[in-house]
């Protein structure tokens, strides 16, 4: 055989074992990714080594690294989420949801001020939108990143847009109804979160929002009996635990109090039961304000705390 064939065969030799390994460690890095998938939710930190060595061993394969993504999510590693999906984006960039999850990532890193500006969360969202004009939480997203860089005007066009691409999504109506509230348009605001009402199936958590918002708008009209019907609605939507669930009864006790006449009884209740639940210990301090009111107005109401 002459020299140029065998080197030729050795060539070829060589391209398809590197080849066959290469294609080992994509099989082996899918199978990783998925005992990981298995994994995630109760052991997350298990889940992310494997998701890391996995995108190790494969290192073209965009769906690991969107997997370890959302991992990074889960433990709200936000400087880690925003890297990853850069990563996936990079390799398939016409997937919408990577460029969605990294400028949200982006987002969290301005709010918790690590760094990060405002500024830079806006061109993922963009691209999240060329890439797919419909996906309505790339509006959603960007709307808020624009009121956050005082751009009003473009903020209630993304938060416009998003309720058009997907119109049985409530907390868009909240967003827009929220900003025209800031922005005094309280009429508008009161229109668009009736529209949201209209779309909104029952147990949808973003119905507290829109509630809240709504008695805001009569707040602001004076018209206090529909504030409190609203306020009711918001606490039937809000249950029994969580922030939300305290909040109201500081809304809607002190609404019963300043009724004409006052629901003197149960408006007691609710600032008692408010008082029990935010005006002791660590949350004590957040909620200032509001304890001193409770205590004055169940004062005024002819009532006592104890």
């Amino acid at each position: 055989m002459k020299l140029g064939n065998v080197a030729l065969v050795a060539s070829l030799f060589i391209t398809s074992f590197l080849g066959a390994g290469c294609s080992r460690n994509r099989q082996e890095a899918v199978i990783l990714a998925n005992q990981a998938d298995s994994e995630v939710k109760l052991s997350p930190e298990s889940a992310i080594n494997k998701y890391e060595q996995a995108t190790r061993m494969d290192p073209t394969n965009h769906r690991i690294f969107q997997k370890l993504g959302m991992a990074y999510k889960k433990r709200e590693d936000w400087d880690k989420v925003a890297s990853t999906m850069a990563r996936a984006a990079s390799l398939a960039p016409k997937f919408a949801n990577y460029w969605l999850e990294r400028g949200y990532a982006l987002e969290m890193q301005a709010k918790k001020k690590t760094g990060v500006s405002w500024e830079e969360a806006k061109e993922p969202l963009q691209k999240c939108i060329e890439n797919d004009p419909n996906y309505a939480d790339c509006y959603e997203e960007l709307g808020g990143v624009f009121l956050q860089t005082d751009d009003e005007q473009k903020a209630l066009d993304n938060f416009t847009k998003a309720i058009e691409h997907d119109p049985n999504e409530v907390r868009y109506y909240n967003a827009l109804a929220d900003l025209y509230i800031r922005l005094g348009y309280v009429k508008e605001a009161e229109q668009v979160l009736k529209e949201g009402k209209s779309f909104a199936k029952p147990g949808d958590k973003s119905l507290f929002g829109l509630h809240e918002l709504l008695a805001q708008v009569y707040q602001d009209r004076g018209s206090l009996p529909e504030m409190a019907t609203e306020l009711e609605a918001a606490k039937a939507v809000a249950g029994t635990e969580g922030p939300e669930s305290v909040q109201v009864l500081w809304d809607l006790g002190s609404t019963y109090a300043k009724l004409t006449p006052p629901r003197t009884a149960e408006a007691i209740q609710m600032l008692k039961g408010f008082s029990t639940r935010a005006c002791k210990g660590a949350k004590a301090a957040s909620y200032k304000s509001q304890c001193e009111g409770a205590q004055s107005l169940v004062t005024q109401l002819g009532g006592s705390m104890q």
